[in-house]
């Protein structure tokens, strides 16, 4: 059996959707003749948010775990002096002094092995010393790891894999020209030595533009399946229309002018529509603008940590409608659970003139920019698994649209087809062929 040594900083039981990919790597490759050894740092979710990621590990020793499935190598993980700053006296205090510690920390880790990520690189080297493996992957970002992989494939005469989520280089704005420059070249240089490139669908493209030269391959994100079919039996409630939202809100992401819209609609048709908000980051700014738009909706949004995915489909299986915000070029994570759970899916928006003046300020759309930039809307439309919502106009009818049929029916129909191709096992096994035939 082939054996692959993959480096993946986000990883459970941290609760980040980038963690769930190289995760269903570990899951699932053994099952086609690839023993995955994941290396990732020790994570505790004691906090529920984002200082989560810059916790202290528990243990200060690397921690070995054999499964079923295969191997995982937790590093301890120590908060750079920054971050330390920043848990003691909050995010308001020695802002400057911390950014500043931080750029030190981002520039001088692609020196020489550094700063509070290096003990991945320490665990990983430790296993290569009295262990062979077949091929080494880095899941980025952060891209640090792709630094890591070059170091050992190197050291160990071992080829390795560049593995993007998202852009790199492409993802900088176009004001931090200097950083910009120095990460373009940083990554050109680093990603030339590895043996092929795999990448999501969606930055295909973007990947390309840099390197048009190398091998580059298509590995999706997906769903769990083992998780969707255990909580597909699961009904809708049926006590209250429940839109849900799942994850990170972005800046360019409308959500001011849809929690506007949901606030007219509740005053003009005097009913009750719940919005559950799992996971998100901006629950003080969502707080502060419900207070100053419309009280009512006090009792129409809830905002609720984040918990494990398995324990988040359970939840949001019981609901109605899923809420996906317009990510332009990309696809996200998001849209495959919502696929998977076979709820309707609001996609918001297709062509508003406010969420496009926030994409103008927000999205550095000249440096993703790629073939298509709707890919959400063309897979929803393609599985017949939504609703692609125009503007906050339509975004009113459709919503009295939903209040109808739920109050018809007690529930949202959902008649999504061929949904199963995106199935993480799938993947993993077409990413186990590939390290076979390395």
């Amino acid at each position: 059996m082939k054996k692959v040594l993959i480096i993946a900083y986000d990883f459970p039981p941290y609760v980040s959707v980038g963690g769930l990919r190289p995760y269903s790597w570990y899951k699932y490759m053994k099952e086609f003749g690839v023993e995955p050894i994941v290396v990732t740092r020790q994570w505790s979710n004691k906090h529920g948010n984002a200082l989560d990621y810059i916790s202290a590990s528990e243990s200060k020793e690397t921690l070995i775990e054999q499964t079923e499935y295969g191997t995982i190598i937790r590093a301890p993980y120590f908060p750079s002096i920054s971050n330390r700053i920043l848990l003691k006296y909050g995010e308001q205090k020695f802002t400057f002094f911390r950014r500043a510690l931080t750029a030190w920390d981002e520039f001088r880790q692609f020196i020489t092995i550094s700063g509070p990520k290096k003990h991945l690189f320490h665990a990983a080297n430790d296993y290569l010393k009295h262990n062979k493996v077949d091929a080494i992957i880095a899941t980025g970002d952060p891209f640090i790891t792709f630094y890591f992989a070059k170091k050992l494939g190197a050291k160990y005469n071992v080829p390795w894999i560049a593995d993007y989520r998202d852009p790199w280089s492409q993802n900088i704005k176009k004001q931090n020209s200097i950083y910009k420059f120095w990460i373009n070249s940083l990554e050109k240089k680093i990603v030339s030595a590895s043996a092929l490139i795999t990448t999501v669908p969606s930055i295909n493209s973007v990947i390309n533009k840099l390197f048009s030269n190398k091998k580059i391959i298509s590995i999706s994100n997906g769903y769990d399946n083992e998780i969707i079919d255990r909580v597909s039996t699961i009904p809708q409630q049926t006590n209250i229309l429940t839109l849900t939202f799942v994850g990170t809100l972005y800046d360019w992401h409308p959500w001011k002018a849809f929690l506007l819209t949901l606030s007219k609609i509740i005053d003009s048709k005097g009913i009750k529509i719940q919005l559950n908000l799992y996971g998100v980051n901006k629950s003080e700014e969502i707080i502060a603008f419900i207070d100053k738009c419309n009280p009512k909706l006090k009792t129409t949004v809830s905002i609720f940590p984040r918990i494990p995915n398995s324990d988040l489909l359970s939840k949001i299986a019981k609901e109605n409608v899923m809420l996906l915000f317009n990510y332009y070029h990309f696809n996200g994570t998001k849209i495959y659970d919502y696929l998977g759970l076979k709820r309707q899916i609001l996609f918001c928006f297709d062509n508003d003139k406010d969420a496009l003046k926030l994409k103008q300020k927000y999205f550095d759309t000249d440096e993703c920019k790629n073939n298509n930039d709707r890919p959400q809307r063309d897979i929803i439309m393609k599985h017949n698994a939504g609703i692609i919502v125009k503007d906050q106009q339509h975004l009113y009818e459709v919503l009295e649209n939903l209040i109808e049929e739920f109050e018809q029916n007690g529930k949202i129909g959902c008649n999504s087809d061929n949904v199963e191709i995106y199935s993480r096992k799938i993947q993993a096994k077409h990413l186990a062929d590939i390290i076979k035939n390395l």
